[in-house]
Formats: structure tokens, sequence, C-alpha cells
């Protein structure tokens, strides 16, 4: 195996854990689950790689699935910021280095789509397909969410913060419906809590996203997908997306949240499955 650096990392042991397919890499945590071509998912601000536990069993029957956990979050390395859409997807090429994988799809959620949009862009040797979710391109181009304030979110526990705020990502009735689900979700996010210098760090980069200029030099057929009902990035943001990226599919899911990839996860997968088989071995 040929193993680099991951730029801006600091370098330790390779480390293999005992359960098959989990290893700790220069400070990038991630596993790889499945087997055929390579799928790298990208997970959104302040989330890690065990958020995709709902779409990940369908993806991997057909894919060598690689998630990990950006920079400042989950199992990874938590270096001070400040952190780059750059340096993160240089983080990611690093890791598709290190684990003998050429080129990959490339599916991002949210600020993982704007990682993703920074990985085609400066390596697209590397992607075979791109699917951007519930993402944007950012900049002054770009269509921003309505501010949230919240008053009391010193005065409550990490849990309770969470449960607040999770009518953020999904419906009300969607989180009624699905209490495992949703205990899951939280489990996650607690066992390996983002520390204020990743939240901060993340955030930095995310306020100084901009691709707007540079989409139409992407040339990986792209998936965006988003839903109408998305409060933390508008819906609009896709649309630009598509509208910039020359031949881009766009899917906009009627009545679907931030998290359309949980909540609407039948309709989700077979799109972006659908997508996905008809862009492989490219």
């Amino acid at each position: 195996m040929s193993i680099k650096k991951c730029p801006g990392f600091c370098e330790t042991l390779l480390k293999h854990f005992r359960t098959p397919g989990i290893f700790l890499l220069y400070g990038i945590y991630y596993e790889i689950h499945g087997q055929g071509e390579p799928l790298v998912l990208i997970m959104g601000w302040t989330f890690n790689s065990a958020h995709w536990f709902v779409q990940l069993p369908a993806l991997s029957k057909k894919y060598r699935v690689v998630v990990f956990d950006n920079r400042g979050t989950g199992r990874s390395d938590k270096p001070d910021g400040p952190y780059t859409m750059e340096m993160m997807a240089g983080d990611t090429a690093g890791l598709l280095d290190a684990i003998g994988v050429d080129a990959a799809h490339i599916y991002g959620i949210s600020m993982g789509g704007m990682i993703a949009q920074e990985l085609v862009l400066r390596y697209p040797h590397k992607v075979i397909s791109l699917v951007l979710g519930s993402t944007t391109c950012g900049g002054p181009n770009s269509i921003p969410s309505v501010p949230h304030v919240d008053p009391e979110a010193a005065e409550r526990t990490p849990e309770e913060n969470i449960r607040a705020n999770l009518e953020r990502i999904w419906s009300q009735e969607f989180i009624d419906n699905n209490p495992d689900l949703v205990e899951q979700h939280i489990a996650a996010t607690l066992e390996y809590p983002t520390p204020t210098c990743g939240r901060l760090g993340q955030q930095k980069a995310v306020w100084a996203h901009d691709t707007y200029d540079r989409l139409p030099q992407i040339n990986a057929p792209t998936l965006v997908i988003a839903g109408s009902a998305d409060e933390l990035v508008p819906v609009e943001n896709s649309k630009i997306l598509a509208s910039r990226i020359p031949d881009a599919d766009l899917v906009i899911m009627e009545d679907a949240p931030h998290h359309f990839f949980t909540q609407s996860l039948e309709e989700a997968n077979k799109i972006i499955l659908g997508f996905l088989s008809r862009h492989e071995g490219k």
C-alpha cells in the first residue's frame, strides 16, 4: 500500500484496529465497506462518518464505500484552525492516495458537497462522478440560509442542544415517527463530539467557500440533489449549481429536508444508485 501524508495533518503511525476495514491514517479516521467501484462519502459540518449509518447499507451492497471523519470531527485529528475547503479537499485526495484508490465516485452532503466541489476542481482525475447533496457554491452568488438564533443554547446540555436542533435537518413528523433512528443519530453525535476548534475551523471554511466562477470547469458527470424543504441550505442553491456545472442533472425532492438522504431514504437511494450505475467503469 502506498502511504502518503494527508496535507495539513500531523504525521502519526498507521494504526489498524481489530474491526476489519477500520483504520486511522495520518490523523484521518476512515472505514471501508463493501466491494466494487470506490465511492467516497463526505459528511457535512460537525457531523462524522457514523452519521451515514442509514444510507451506508444500500450503497455498500454495490460499491466499495469509503467513509471518513473530516478534520476537526469524529476520530480524526482536530488541529487548530483556520481550515479551508482547499485543505479539506487535499485531505480527501491524500486519503485516496493512501488507500491506493486512483479515482472514485464522490458524494458530498452540505459542507461535504463544498469539499467535493473543491476536490473535483483541484483533482479532476480523481473523480469518476460527482453527487452534490444539499449544498451550495457559496460566496455572494449563493442564497444564504435564514439566520438561526438560539439564546438558550448556552444553558442546555450537549444532548439537549442536539434535540433542540433536529428540526433543522428533519421534519417534526419524521422525528416523531422514527425514535430509534433519532436516538442513533444523537448517540453518534455525542460519542465523538466536535470540539470548539473543529466547529469554528469548519465554519470559517464554509464562510470562505466560493466556487461560483469555477463551476463551469467541472467536467465530471454530476448529480445535484436537494430537498425542497431544506431550511439550512435553501434549494435555490442547488439550482444555481446545476445551472453552472455543464450537463449536470438536477433532482429536487419534494418536501424533503436538509438530510433528505435519511428522511427520504428509499427515494434518495434509487436516485443516487441510478446515477452512479450510469457512470460506472469510466
